[in-house]
C-alpha cells in the first residue's frame, strides 16, 4: 500500500504519467499516443450510437408508411384484391416535395438531389410491392438503356419484362399481360424514334408518364485493344450518338445496326472480331470488357421515354399533354396556324411539335404535339376545346407528370 502513489501528490510513478496524459497531453511518448486513440474513440462511438439510433427511427418510420400506403390511397375489390394502386399523379408530387425539402436542407449538407429521388423513388416502389409488384414491358432484353428507364421511373421493387420489339411492348400492355411499358420516343443528339410515335397512330393506350435518362455510351467487347475490333454493333440510335468518335478513332471498322443495345452485346459476347456500343449495365450482364467509356458526341446527350398504361390519370401540378392532331387539307393556307392559335391564344406552352405520315394515304401528314398542362387545367381545356373543332383528326394521347430530373 506503501508504493501506491496518490493522484494529489503528482508523484513521477507509471500510474500518476498515464493520468497526466490524459488531462494534459504531452509530446513523443507512446502513452500519449494510446491515449489520443481512446480520446478520438469516443466521439466516434457516440456518433455510431447516435447512427444506429437514427437506423432504428427510419426503420420504424419506413414500415409505419408501409402501413399506411396500403390503407390510404388504395381501394379493394370485395374479393380482396387491391386494384388501382399506382397513381404517378401522387408519386411525381412526393418527389417534388423531397427536392423542395433538400433544397432547404442543402446549407446543412443534404444529399444530392439525384440520391433522395432515388431513395424516395426505391421506398414508394417497396411499398408498391407489398401485394403485388407492377408488372412493366421494356425493350430488352436486360441490360438496355429502356431498362434503366424502368427502375429510375418505378424502382427496383417493379417486375421488369424484357421484350423483343417496342410492338411486343404495346401489345402486352393492350393485353393487359403487362401494367406499363416504357419505350424510348427521342433523343437530344438524334430527334425522334418513329417507330414509337407510329405505334401511336393505331394503339390505344395512353401515355402516363415520361423519363428523361442521361445516356453514357460506351465500347465493349472480349479483345483488348482496338484494333481487334472487326465490327462494331448497337442500335441505329446508339450508332449515330457516336458518329465522331467513330469516325476518329475507328474509321475502317464496319457498323452494323441491331435491335437493341442488349442484342449487340450478346454479339460481342459470341462473335470474335465484334465490339458492341452500349451502356455499363449490358458490360457487366455479358461479362464484357470495357473498351472505351462515354464515347457518345455530345456530353448531355438524353433520352427521353414514355410510359404507356391503359387510362389517363389525374393532375399533379407539373404535368405535360401529348396530342395527335392533323389539320386535314394540309396544302391550305394557314392550316397549321389555324391548328395552334388557340394554344397561343390561351397562353399554353408547346414544347414540341413532330409530324409523321399518317398512313391514310399519300403526302397525309399528322402532328405531334407535347404542351405544357393537364387536360383538366382549365386554359388547357378551354385551347384544346377549341383546337378539336379544327382539326380532322384529334386524340388526346395522354396528361402526365413532367420528368423530375
Amino acid at each position: 500500500m506503501a508504493r501506491t502513489p496518490s493522484r494529489k501528490s503528482g508523484s513521477g510513478t507509471r500510474g500518476s504519467r498515464r493520468t497526466k496524459a490524459v488531462n494534459r497531453p504531452a509530446r513523443g511518448t507512446a502513452g500519449t499516443a494510446r491515449a489520443g486513440k481512446q480520446i478520438e474513440k469516443k466521439p466516434i462511438e457516440n456518433l455510431r450510437g447516435q447512427i444506429d439510433e437514427v437506423d432504428a427511427r427510419l426503420h420504424a418510420l419506413l414500415n409505419e408508411r408501409a402501413r399506411l400506403a396500403r390503407q390510404v390511397g388504395v381501394s379493394k375489390h370485395r374479393d380482396g384484391h387491391l386494384v388501382d394502386f399506382y397513381r404517378p399523379e401522387r408519386e411525381a408530387q412526393v418527389l417534388q416535395q423531397a427536392l423542395e425539402r433538400n433544397a432547404r436542407a442543402r446549407a446543412s449538407g443534404a444529399l444530392r438531389d439525384e440520391e433522395i429521388l432515388r431513395l424516395f423513388r426505391e421506398i414508394m416502389s417497396a411499398c408498391l410491392a407489398q401485394e403485388e409488384p407492377l408488372k412493366v414491358a421494356f425493350l430488352g432484353p436486360e441490360g438496355t438503356f429502356s431498362q434503366s428507364a424502368v427502375y429510375k421511373h418505378f424502382g427496383h421493387s417493379a417486375r421488369a419484362l424484357p421484350l423483343v420489339s417496342i410492338d411486343e411492348v404495346f401489345h402486352e400492355v393492350e393485353a393487359g399481360h403487362a401494367d406499363f411499358g416504357v419505350v424510348p420516343v427521342e433523343n437530344s443528339t438524334e430527334g425522334s424514334v418513329n417507330h414509337t410515335l407510329d405505334r401511336f397512330l393505331t394503339s390505344p393506350l395512353k401515355i402516363c408518364g415520361e423519363v428523361e435518362l442521361r445516356i453514357h455510351q460506351c465500347l465493349m467487347g472480349r479483345m483488348e485493344s482496338l484494333d481487334q475490333i472487326r465490327r462494331v454493333c448497337s442500335h441505329p440510335q446508339s450508332l449515330a450518338q457516336c458518329r465522331q468518335w467513330l469516325n476518329e478513332h475507328l474509321p475502317e471498322v464496319e457498323r452494323v445496326a441491331v435491335s437493341s443495345n442488349a442484342e449487340a452485346a450478346r454479339r460481342a459476347r459470341d462473335e470474335l472480331g465484334t465490339a458492341a456500343i452500349a451502356g455499363q449495365t449490358a458490360a457487366e450482364v455479358y461479362d464484357l470488357t470495357m473498351l472505351a467509356p462515354g464515347i457518345e458526341d455530345r456530353p448531355d446527350n438524353t433520352t427521353r421515354f414514355f410510359v404507356v398504361g391503359r387510362r389517363v390519370f389525374g393532375p399533379s401540378g407539373r404535368d405535360r399533354t401529348t396530342l395527335l392532331v392533323s389539320t386535314g387539307k394540309t396544302e391550305a393556307p394557314g392550316a397549321l396556324y389555324r391548328l395552334l392559335e388557340p394554344l397561343a391564344r390561351n397562353r399554353i406552352s408547346m414544347t414540341r411539335i413532330e409530324s409523321r405520315p399518317s398512313q391514310r394515304g399519300k403526302w397525309d401528314y399528322v402532328f405531334f404535339i407535347d404542351l405544357e398542362g393537364h387536360v383538366d387545367d382549365p386554359p388547357v381545356a378551354a385551347a384544346l376545346a377549341d383546337l378539336k373543332t379544327r382539326a380532322s383528326l384529334y386524340r388526346v394521347l395522354g396528361s402526365y407528370p413532367q420528368a423530375i430530373l
